[in-house]
C-alpha cells in the first residue's frame, strides 16, 4: 500500500516534470524558433543607437576675407533627475546664472517626472533639456560648478552607497547631449543684414532618427543653404544598459563633410560706409525706409547693399517689415531717374542728338486728353537739357518721336519687367505693361518714369549699363565658394546680360549725365570735388489707391570717375519728412557723403581739380582735406 502510494506520487511528480520541461520546450521553440526575428528586432532596437553627426556650416566672408557670418559648435545642457534626487534647489541655485535662468523655473525642470509608456509601465524621465545653444566657455563653467558644489547633507553620511550617489550627482547629473549643435553668429551684428539674411532650426528625420537642422531662412544663407550646409555623417551602433557604446557592434561611421565658405562680392569698408551714411540721412531726413547700393559697373560687382531698418541677424525678431530687402522686394514708379533710358534709346536708334532742340511748353504739355507738367517753366531745351534740367514734357516728346514699339524694347532691354538675377530671395521684376495694354497717353508718360513700376537693383543697374559703354550686366553678389582650406571650389565670373545701347551713344549719354551734378543741373549737391560725377535725379510720387498723393520717393543714381566709372552709387528715400522731397535736395548729398569717402577708401585716382604733375592729391574725407595719393601726369 506504502509503495502504492510512493508509485503514485512519483508518477504525479513526473508527470508535472513533463508538462514543466513540455512547456519551457514550447516556450524555447516559440522565443527561438517561431518569434525568433520578431523578439531579436526589438532587442535590437532597445540597444541600437543612430548619433548624428553636424557638418560646420559654412562661413560667409567679404571680398576681403574679412568675417561676415560664422558657426562655432555649442552644447545641448541635459540633466538626470533620478540622479539629483532632492537636491533640484541646491543645483538650481548654482548653474542658473550661467544658463541666464530663473532659479525657481529650473529647479522645476529638475524634478523627477514619471509617465507611463505604450506597454502600461511606469518610467522615469531620465533625459530633461535645460538649454540649447550653450557655449564651450559655458559649459565649461558649469562643469567646474558641479565638481565643486557641496551639499548639507554630506556632512553625517558615512556609507559608500550614499558618497557614490553624491560623486554621481557632481558627475552626471548634468551633462550634454551627445550631438554637438551649432550656433549662428553674425560678428558685425546688423552690418549687411539684409544680404546675408539669417538661420532658423527646423525638425528632421533620417535613418530612423529625429534631429534639428540649421537651414536658411533669408538673404545668402537661404540662397547658399545647399552649400553652406555640408552633409551630415551619422554612426550606428549599439550600446549597453549604461547608454555607453559598444563599439565591437559598431555598424556604420560616416563623417560629416562641412559646408562651403562663400565669398562675397561685398567689400565690409564699403558696406560700413554705406549704412553710416544712410543712417545719417535716416535720422536727418525721417523717410519711412532709405536704402543704398554700390556697384562696380564693369563687373556688376555689388560692392555694398543696405536698407534701414536694419535689423541683427544674431537676433532677427519678429518684424518682417525691417528684414524686408525693399531693394529687390520693393517696387515704385522709378520717376525722371528713368529717363536715361528714353534719352539713351533716342540717340542710339538716331531719332534725336544731344543738341537737337524740344519745346518744353513753359511747363505745361497737354497731349492725349491729359496735361503733362514739369517742375519749371522751362522754354526750348535741348536733350542735353532734358536731361540736365530733367524735363518730364522734354522727355514725354523724345518718347513720342520714338514711338510705341521703340520704346518699350528699350525698356525690356535696359532690364525692366524682368528679374535682375541677384543671388538673393524675395526678388520681383516690377511691371511692364505689353504695348497692347498702354492707353493713349502711356507713351509720353513712360518716358518720364511714370505708367510703370522698377525696383531699386533695376535702376542702379540700368545706370550702370549707360556707365559700362552701354552693356548691362548681371548683378553679382558672389565671387567664390571655397573648403575649409581656402581652395577654390567654385568661381563665379561676371555675367554680361546684353548690349543695350552703342559705346558711342554711352559717351554721349555720360556728357549729358555730367551736367546734372552742377550748378545749371538739378543735383549740385552730388558734385565732389576732385571727380566727375554723371548721375540723375528722381522724384517720383507715390501712389496710393490708383491716384497720385502728394508723398514722394525721392532717388539719386550716379557714377564716377564719370568717363570712367569705377562705381555706380543709389540712393532712395521713401516719403522723406525734411522741408525738401526732391531727389537732388534729400538723396543727392548722401550719394556725395558715401562717393567720396568711398573714392578715399578705394584710392581712385581723381580725374579733376588736380594740376598735371607730381604732386600731393588731397581728397574730401568729412570736410578736412587729408594727403590720399601721389599721382603723376593728372589728366
Amino acid at each position: 500500500m506504502v509503495k502504492r502510494l510512493q508509485y503514485r506520487r512519483l508518477l504525479m511528480l513526473a508527470l508535472l516534470l513533463g508538462v514543466a520541461f513540455a512547456g519551457l520546450g514550447y516556450r524555447l521553440v516559440d522565443l527561438q524558433i517561431l518569434r525568433h526575428a520578431d523578439l531579436q528586432s526589438q532587442a535590437r532596437e532597445n540597444t541600437r543607437r543612430t548619433f548624428q553627426f553636424e557638418p560646420r556650416r559654412g562661413d560667409i566672408l567679404d571680398a576681403k576675407g574679412n568675417l561676415l557670418a560664422t558657426s562655432i559648435f555649442v552644447k545641448t545642457v541635459c540633466a538626470d533627475p533620478i540622479l539629483i534626487g532632492n537636491h533640484q534647489a541646491e543645483v538650481a541655485h548654482a548653474i542658473a546664472p550661467l544658463l541666464q535662468l530663473k532659479e525657481a523655473e529650473l529647479a522645476q525642470r529638475l524634478m523627477p517626472r514619471t509617465r507611463q509608456d505604450d506597454k502600461g509601465e511606469i518610467r522615469t524621465n531620465r533625459y530633461v533639456v535645460l538649454k540649447r545653444k550653450v557655449s564651450a566657455e559655458t559649459w565649461q563653467k558649469i562643469q567646474e560648478t558641479m565638481a565643486q558644489l557641496s551639499f548639507a547633507a554630506e556632512e553625517n553620511i558615512t556609507s559608500k552607497k550614499e558618497k557614490a550617489f553624491y560623486n554621481d550627482l557632481r558627475a552626471k547629473a548634468i551633462y550634454p547631449d551627445s550631438t554637438d549643435d551649432q550656433l549662428r553668429t553674425y560678428p558685425n551684428l546688423s552690418l549687411a543684414a539684409h544680404v546675408l539674411g539669417f538661420v532658423g532650426m527646423t525638425e528632421r528625420t533620417n535613418r530612423g532618427a529625429r534631429f534639428l537642422e540649421t537651414v536658411g531662412v533669408d538673404g545668402i544663407e537661404r540662397t547658399l543653404n545647399s552649400k553652406l550646409s555640408g552633409v551630415r555623417g551619422w554612426r550606428q551602433t549599439e550600446v549597453d544598459r549604461q547608454r555607453r557604446e559598444l563599439v565591437y557592434l559598431r555598424e556604420q561611421n560616416i563623417e560629416p563633410h562641412d559646408g562651403l565658405n562663400a565669398v562675397l562680392t561685398i567689400d565690409s569698408g564699403l558696406q560700413h560706409i554705406l549704412e553710416s551714411a544712410l543712417a545719417d540721412a535716416m535720422q536727418k531726413e525721417s523717410p519711412n525706409s532709405i536704402s543704398g547700393m554700390i556697384v562696380r559697373p564693369r563687373t556688376g560687382e555689388i560692392l555694398a547693399m543696405a536698407v534701414f531698418p536694419n535689423f541683427d541677424p544674431n537676433s532677427p525678431g519678429d518684424n518682417a517689415d525691417a528684414r524686408r530687402n525693399r531693394i529687390i522686394s520693393d517696387m515704385n514708379e522709378p520717376g525722371s531717374t528713368f529717363k536715361i533710358v528714353v534719352v539713351s534709346g533716342a540717340l542710339n536708334d538716331q531719332i534725336v542728338k544731344l543738341t537737337d532742340q524740344f519745346d518744353c511748353e513753359h511747363g505745361r504739355f497737354h497731349y492725349a486728353g491729359r496735361s503733362l507738367h514739369d517742375h519749371a517753366a522751362y522754354g526750348v531745351l535741348s536733350t542735353e537739357g532734358i536731361i540736365s534740367k530733367s524735363s518730364n514734357i522734354g522727355a514725354a516728346k523724345i518718347g513720342i518721336k520714338m514711338g510705341e514699339p521703340r520704346l518699350y524694347q528699350y525698356i525690356r532691354d535696359f532690364g525692366f519687367g524682368a528679374k535682375t538675377g541677384i543671388p538673393l530671395p524675395g526678388e520681383i521684376g516690377g511691371w511692364v505693361h505689353p504695348v497692347k495694354e498702354w492707353s493713349k497717353v502711356s507713351i509720353a508718360q513712360l518716358p518720364m518714369g511714370q505708367g510703370l513700376t522698377a525696383t531699386s537693383l533695376q535702376m542702379a543697374m540700368a545706370m550702370s549699363a549707360i556707365a559700362n559703354k552701354g552693356m548691362l550686366m548681371q548683378p553679382m553678389l558672389v565671387d567664390r565658394l571655397q573648403d575649409q582650406d581656402g581652395n577654390v571650389v567654385v568661381k563665379y565670373a561676371p555675367v554680361q546680360a546684353r548690349k543695350v545701347v552703342s559705346e558711342d551713344v554711352s559717351r554721349q549719354m555720360i556728357e549729358a549725365l555730367k551736367t546734372v551734378a552742377t550748378t545749371d543741373g538739378t543735383a549740385p549737391k552730388a558734385a565732389m570735388e576732385h571727380y566727375t560725377v554723371a548721375g540723375k535725379t528722381g522724384t517720383a510720387q507715390k501712389v496710393e489707391k490708383g491716384h497720385y498723393i502728394n508723398r514722394f520717393y525721392a532717388s539719386f543714381v550716379g557714377f564716377f570717375p564719370a568717363d570712367n566709372a569705377e562705381i555706380c552709387i543709389y540712393v532712395s528715400l521713401d516719403d522723406p519728412k525734411s522741408n525738401f522731397h526732391q531727389g537732388g535736395q534729400v538723396a543727392a548729398p548722401v550719394f556725395k557723403q558715401i562717393a567720396e569717402k568711398a573714392a578715399n577708401y578705394l584710392n581712385i585716382r581723381p580725374d579733376r581739380g588736380v594740376e598735371t604733375g607730381l604732386q600731393d592729391v588731397l581728397v574730401t574725407n568729412g570736410g578736412e582735406k587729408t594727403p590720399k595719393a601721389v599721382v603723376s601726369r593728372v589728366p
